[in-house]
């Protein structure tokens, strides 16, 4: 529980920090590109654990923890409720319609990375 408490901590920091940085009113980038990197790094640490023995600790801290905290699906949730309520239908579909694709291909990328 440890591991995945400081993972979390780490990740959260890193994802509002990532929102301090990447700011934009018509899209949310920065909702974007964590959910993004998060994929691809759920993956690579998917992958490495898939073939190395001893690697619990490190994918609880780097996969449950860094990633559970960086990733943000109840903002991407929210945002995406909010285009919605704005009649933004158009962005809605491309926000929803890129963050799964992409994110299913990210996770793809970062585990053939491993082989």
């Amino acid at each position: 529980m440890l591991l995945v408490g400081i993972g979390g901590m780490v990740g959260s920091v890193l994802r509002y920090l990532t929102g301090h940085f990447i700011r934009h009113d018509s899209f949310p980038y920065a909702t974007f590109a964590v959910n993004m990197v998060g994929s691809l790094l759920i993956g690579l640490i998917m992958g490495i654990a898939a073939k190395q023995e001893g690697f619990t600790n490190w994918r609880l801290f780097l996969a449950t923890g860094v990633c559970g905290g960086f990733t943000t699906y109840s903002a991407f949730a929210w945002e995406n409720m909010q285009f919605l309520n704005q009649q933004r239908y158009g962005t809605f579909l491309i926000y929803t319609g890129a963050s799964l694709i992409l994110g299913l291909a990210a996770v793809a990328l970062g585990y053939w990375l491993t082989k």
